[in-house]
C-alpha cells in the first residue's frame, strides 16, 4: 500500500452527513487501535455504542463516556452466551455490529477445545456472538455485520486438512486463516441473512500500527519492512487509527453490495471460489461451536 496517508479519508469523513441517532452499534474490541476510533465515529454520529471487552476497566478508561462496557472473551463461548443474552434482554435489537477484535501471529496458543487462538478469536467467537445476537439483530429495520478483515489473494484458502495447526504451526499462516475466514463468514451471512434484512459485509483498515503488533519484536517489523533501521514507521505505508477506521465504518453504513470485501472504502470483486468456501466455513463452525442462526 503505498497511498499518501494524508490524503485518506477518516471515519469522521466517511460519517459526515450520517445521522445514527436511535442506532445501537456493538463494537468488539472496540477500545483499542482502529476498534476505538470506530466506537468513537459511531457514537459521534449518534449511535449509542456497546462494547464487550475481555479487560472491562481498560475498556472504561479508554471509552469514558463514549460505550457501554460489557464482560465477555470471545476465547470463552459461555461469556459470548452470557453477553448475547444479556443483551436481547435489555437491548432488544441491534443495529449494527462491527466486529473487530483480533489477535495476530501470537505465539502458539490453544483455548476452548484445544482451537488455535487466532482462529478461535477471530473467527469462531464473532460467528457465534453473531449467532447468539441474532435474535437482536432480526427485529432491526436495517441491520448490519461488518467483519473487520485484513488483505487477500486469489490462492487464498483455509487450511481444511488442519485446521487448527495440530502440525507445524506458523503464526502468520494462521493469522491469515483467521483473517480469510473473516470474509468468508461474512459472505455466507449476508447470504443467510438478506432475505431477514440483515446484510454483512468484511473490510480490510489497511496498514494501521496499533497494540495488535504487540507480539511482534521490533527486528522483525524491521526485516518485513515495516519500519525503518531506527525503528520508526516507513513514510506512506501505514494509516491513522483514524483512518484505518474507515472502510469498516463506510461497510457500516455506505457499502450496498451485500456481503462484499470492502478495501479503500469501496467494494472489491468477489472470487470464483468464495460460495463453495463460506459455505463449508459455516458448516465447520456450527459444528465446532454448536451455534447457528435460530
Amino acid at each position: 500500500m503505498t497511498t499518501s496517508s494524508s490524503t485518506l479519508p477518516t471515519a469522521d469523513d466517511v460519517l459526515h452527513g450520517v445521522d445514527l441517532s436511535g442506532r445501537t452499534a456493538v463494537v468488539t474490541g472496540g477500545y483499542s487501535g482502529i476498534g476505538l476510533e470506530i466506537s468513537r465515529a459511531l457514537h459521534r454520529a449518534g449511535a449509542r455504542v456497546v462494547v464487550p471487552a475481555r479487560r472491562p476497566d481498560v475498556a472504561r478508561r479508554a471509552l469514558g463516556p463514549v460505550a457501554d462496557v460489557v464482560p465477555m472473551d470471545l476465547a470463552d463461548l459461555a461469556t459470548v452466551d452470557a453477553f448475547a443474552d444479556s443483551y436481547v434482554r435489555s437491548h432488544g435489537t441491534l443495529d449494527l455490529l462491527v466486529a473487530g477484535a483480533a489477535i495476530m501471529a501470537c505465539p502458539e496458543t490453544r483455548v476452548g477445545p484445544g482451537w488455535e487462538a487466532q482462529f478461535a478469536v477471530n473467527h469462531l467467537g464473532h460467528f457465534a456472538l453473531v449467532c447468539a445476537l441474532w435474535p437482536a439483530l432480526l427485529p432491526a429495520p436495517t441491520a448490519r455485520v461488518v467483519a473487520v478483515a485484513s488483505g487477500r489473494a486469489p490462492d487464498d484458502r483455509i487450511r481444511w486438512h488442519d485446521v487448527h495447526f495440530a502440525s507445524g504451526y506458523d503464526k502468520w499462516a494462521a493469522y491469515g486463516q483467521s483473517k480469510l475466514a473473516n470474509v468468508l463468514f461474512a459472505h455466507r451471512l449476508d447470504q443467510l441473512g438478506v432475505a431477514h434484512g440483515v446484510r454483512a459485509f468484511s473490510a480490510s483498515p489497511g496498514y494501521i500500527l496499533t497494540p495488535l503488533q504487540r507480539h511482534l519484536p521490533m527486528d522483525e517489523m524491521i526485516a518485513a519492512g515495516w519500519l525503518d533501521a531506527a525503528g520508526e514507521p516507513v513514510p506512506g505505508l501505514f494509516r491513522t487509527p483514524e483512518q484505518g477506521a474507515a472502510t469498516p465504518v463506510w461497510a457500516a453504513t455506505r457499502a450496498t453490495r451485500g456481503g462484499a470485501y470492502c478495501v479503500d472504502c469501496g467494494e472489491a470483486e468477489p472470487y470464483p471460489h468464495e460460495d463453495a468456501e463460506a459455505e463449508r466455513l459455516w458448516q465447520y463452525s456450527v459444528e465446532a461451536t454448536g451455534h447457528d442462526l435460530r
